[in-house]
């Protein structure tokens, strides 16, 4: 399955970025192979909008699943209206949460986790 972590560097030992809208790169991992790409997020020092932008990329890369630390409420309805699941709480490696998602650990939030403009400098 093909999934977007959040993530500080461009690469599968890259850790988990805290901040979905506001990550500076998207690994996105094909967790069948763990064939990877990255993607830097061109919405990472938006003032705002960063959550929703990041999630009309994340549907235009036709991702099923977004991995990260955190997730606002407007990423989160813009990820979900796109039939997009999102997982928060992720901490390691991007390599080591795509793996957990393989394998069964991880749930599907139920909602976002934090407010809007979290993540802002």
């Amino acid at each position: 399955m093909k999934v977007a972590v959040s993530a500080k560097e461009p690469a599968l030992d890259s850790p988990v970025d805290s901040r979905f809208g506001r990550c500076p790169y998207y690994v996105i991992v094909e967790t069948d192979d763990m064939s990877f790409e990255s993607r830097e997020n061109p919405g990472a020092g938006e003032g705002s909008g960063a959550g929703i932008r990041a999630g009309k990329l994340m549907s235009d890369l036709s991702v099923e699943y977004v991995l990260t630390g955190n997730c606002g409420p407007n990423a989160y309805r813009t990820l979900t209206a796109a039939g997009i699941r999102v997982i928060v709480g992720c901490e390691g490696t991007v390599a080591e949460v795509a793996g957990r998602l393989a394998s069964g650990e991880l749930t599907d939030a139920e909602g976002p986790n934090v407010d809007s403009h979290f993540g802002m400098e």
